[in-house]
């Protein structure tokens, strides 16, 4: 989570006008945690919204307040709502709700129109914001004055050391990370159960999707947002490309390209991989990679076959378990990084 320029240049771009809602504090129980966030717009005769806080009555509310905002022309405002006295909901909690806008001339003013960098790196020019150290730092609707020094010094250490700031209100301000991916994907092949993959894990937090293929019209006409397309007609040719952290699902519609694939993968490094198959498939794949000069120890870092086989085969099935198997990855990594591991 974090705030995500990109995602409001895009929608401001095509929409003119934008409110973006986040959940700024809470006290207690609540549906979503410190810096959940959605994106709410004018589309046509009625809005359209991409995110969540939570969903339920919370959610309705906050999107209720938004196109008001919206129709109205109103200004960003700060809203406490006690889940259980004003909304009916059993959580016990109450939620800071920061509702705010966003049009061309405001992400300019921030510091956050597109310079043209590529998509893997947001580069800002030095605001007093915050975005060059990819933080987002800005007063509380009504509140005036200089920045304080506790924000002041989240930014000198975002920029001198990289070290991201909570998600949060200090001393009057809001203070949020830039939104970045903790994993980088990528998906050879746009088959029946690359589609599948894609729609299932594009929506997911912290996931950037790289979807490679040999042609553009092996791709859908319609890929869901923030997912990069790449078509190439020797994939294996992109490999080297591909940040040595990267995760890699091999599901091409060829046997020999998936080897290619394999073999090129092994030679460059990666955090994870899974190819599409069978036991059969594997032990064909395992032989051939040997043979290609690849130890016992690297081959079988690739996990074949991918997901959960108990799901069964339907490719909406697999593409599940796979972002099970993923969801699982990042929720023991974040309770290492908890425990200090």
């Amino acid at each position: 989570m974090g705030f995500d320029p990109a995602a409001l240049r895009s929608l401001v771009a095509s929409k003119g006008r934008v409110a973006r809602v986040v959940v700024a504090d809470l006290r207690g129980s609540a549906p979503r945690e410190t810096g959940a966030a959605m994106l709410v717009w004018a589309e046509g005769a009625g809005f359209g919204q991409a995110g969540t806080i939570g969903g339920g009555a919370l959610e309705w509310e906050a999107a209720r307040v938004a196109r008001a905002a919206l129709d109205t022309g109103g200004g960003d405002r700060l809203d406490t709502l006690p889940l259980g006295p004003a909304l009916g909901q059993c959580c016990g909690g109450a939620v800071d709700l920061l509702t705010e806008l966003f049009d061309a001339a405001r992400l300019e003013a921030i510091g956050a129109t597109d310079t043209g960098n590529t998509a893997s790196r947001e580069v800002f020019p030095k605001t007093k914001t915050g975005l060059e150290a990819g933080v987002f730092a800005r007063p509380l609707p009504g509140r005036a004055g200089a920045m304080p020094l506790t924000v002041a010094r989240r930014i000198a250490r975002a920029r001198a050391q990289g070290q991201r700031p909570e998600t949060g209100i200090v001393e009057g301000w809001m203070v949020e990370p830039l939104a970045r991916p903790d994993r980088e994907v990528w998906i050879w092949g746009a088959g029946h159960v690359g589609r599948a993959l894609v729609e299932v894990l594009a929506p997911l937090p912290g996931m950037a999707l790289t979807w490679v293929d040999t042609g553009p019209e092996r791709f859908p006409d319609r890929v869901p947002p923030g997912v990069t397309v790449l078509p190439a007609a020797t994939p294996a040719r992109l490999v080297p490309h591909a940040p040595a952290r990267a995760e890699h699902l091999v599901l091409t519609y060829s046997h020999a390209l998936d080897l290619e694939l394999c073999h090129a993968l092994l030679s460059h490094g990666f955090r994870s991989a899974g190819l599409i198959g069978s036991a059969t498939k594997r032990a064909r794949f395992r032989a051939r990679l040997a043979a290609l000069g690849h130890g016992e120890a690297q081959i079988a870092r690739i996990a074949c076959p991918i997901g959960d086989p108990s799901l069964g085969k339907h490719p909406q099935a697999i593409a599940v378990g796979v972002a099970a198997g993923l969801l699982r990855g990042t929720a023991a990594a974040s309770a290492a990084r908890d425990m200090g591991t």
